[in-house]
């Protein structure tokens, strides 16, 4: 294992300050085009299990929770660790609702958010901006060969419509959703590892099993495409834009490969999810996309390199919301047809 084992830090290591010039709230409650970090009063997420996170501190560990540096009293990030087919309640999870292995049909997640919203303890459902992260898809993907209707990337898009219209429609004000574009999974090959603990193969059978170069393998990778492509299709528009509320796509994942050797102290020994290393470097990927206009929005190139994290522009210290016209913005993929 020791390959898959996570680097050790020495003791007492803690990461360096992060300051920024800007981490005033706005002086009154803003609209969705002018929100700054320090005016999110709440985190939440809903998705899988790549979603889940926000325990410790940032000198600690990197995690979306950077918010606590803006606004200490933000509310959401989940207080302690919880163990995957154990019961945990709002005082183990904070409003981090998504769920290990879950699918794309995450409306009941939605749901519970919702409701939970309106009764958690500090926050004002009506006046406080909320910020949500949803990341889902992935294990439809994973599960795709073994129904192929069930797991279409139709259905994915049903879904996700759904739950997000349930959030507009519902009227749940003052929210910003992050929806993080899926991962191009074809790299995650080479993490399989024929060691204890790595499950890759029964996590993700649909990707591992088939071999190189084979039909079975380019449907798979032709499929993450067409999931990707048809989330941008739904969320580069203004149907998700009020002043109140906003869904941004953050694409920072969409094109992430090896550069060479996969570096596998990103990933947790189970060779599927991420390690802290591999958590924090997304946080950072998505806190930069954030603050990042639609067209600009940095990708991570690699599992190999850390990504710096940066402070909201001085000329725009404010969460990009407004959606660009999809003609407007460069060409990730082909055209649909």
């Amino acid at each position: 294992l020791q390959e898959h084992v996570e680097e050790m830090r020495p003791a007492g290591f803690r990461h360096p300050p992060f300051q920024c010039p800007d981490m005033s709230p706005s002086p009154s409650v803003p609209t969705s085009e002018f929100v700054k970090a320090a005016d999110i009063k709440a985190v939440a997420a809903l998705g899988d299990s790549l979603t889940i996170g926000g325990y410790g501190t940032y000198e600690d560990v990197i995690t979306l929770a950077i918010l606590r540096l803006f606004n200490p009293n933000v509310l959401g990030p989940a207080p302690r660790s919880t163990l995957h087919g154990y019961p945990a309640t709002l005082n183990d999870t904070g409003l981090n609702l998504a769920v290990t292995g879950h699918n794309t049909n995450f409306s009941e997640q939605t749901r519970n958010l919702i409701e939970t919203f309106k009764v958690y303890p500090g926050l004002n459902f009506q006046e406080d901006w909320k910020l949500v992260t949803v990341l889902i898809g992935m294990n439809d993907i994973c599960d795709h060969c073994k129904n192929k209707t069930l797991f279409s990337v139709d259905n994915f898009i049903h879904y996700m419509t759904e739950a997000l219209d349930m959030l507009k429609d519902e009227q749940v004000p003052r929210l910003i959703v992050n929806v993080v574009q899926i991962l191009s999974m074809e790299p995650l090959r080479q993490v399989k590892r024929p060691t204890l603990g790595c499950q890759l193969q029964s996590f993700c059978s649909c990707l591992v099993l088939p071999s190189d170069g084979s039909p079975e393998l380019q449907e798979v990778v032709e499929l993450n495409v067409e999931f990707q492509r048809r989330l941008e299709q739904l969320l580069y528009s203004d149907r998700y834009f009020k002043h109140d509320f906003a869904v941004v796509l953050q694409p920072y994942l969409t094109k992430a490969q090896p550069d060479g050797k996969l570096d596998l102290s990103f990933f947790a020994p189970d060779c599927f999810h991420f390690s802290i290393k591999g958590h924090e470097e997304l946080a950072k990927g998505l806190w930069n996309n954030m603050f990042q206009p639609a067209g600009e929005k940095f990708m991570i190139e690699s599992f190999t390199e850390p990504v710096k994290l940066a402070c909201p522009p001085r000329d725009h210290p404010y969460i990009y919301t407004r959606p660009t016209a999809a003609s407007s913005l460069p060409k990730l993929f082909l055209p649909l047809l």
